[in-house]
């Protein structure tokens, strides 16, 4: 068992998904609330997304990453993953930043859904408009 010294944190959201992930050094398995990632995203897309970042700083075999994820859907939580394991691998090495920066993984995606306006249906939609 690892000691709390060797364990990273860090969060990433996306949407309306948040991800707080645990980096242990390790043999490099991913679990997702209490689930193994192959078992808790259902395509191969997400799946890499998730842990895009490890790979490209070549830690994926080096680390083994816990994450409790909730809100939004599958997508957003591999967005928010992504996130997370990337702020986490800055605070292992600092000199990995620009690595991770040029593809955009530390970038927080900003797009969220738009508030529902009084007076209309939806957030643009207007209700049919009657002349006469």
């Amino acid at each position: 068992m690892s000691t709390s010294t060797d364990t990273i944190t860090a969060t990433g959201r996306r949407k309306t998904s948040v991800a707080s992930i645990s980096l242990i050094p390790g043999k490099g398995t991913v679990e997702i609330n209490g689930r193994d990632i192959e078992e808790y995203f259902t395509t191969p897309e997400m799946k890499t997304r998730a842990v895009l970042p490890l790979v490209t700083a070549d830690l994926a075999k080096k680390y083994d990453v816990k994450v409790r994820a909730h809100g939004g859907g599958l997508m957003g939580q591999a967005g928010a993953i992504s996130l997370a394991v990337a702020r986490a691998i800055i605070q292992i090495d600092p000199a990995l930043r620009t690595t991770l920066k040029k593809p955009g993984f530390l970038k927080r995606d900003p797009r969220m859904k738009e508030r529902k306006k009084a007076g209309q249906p939806g957030a643009r939609k207007r209700f049919q408009f009657s002349k006469r």
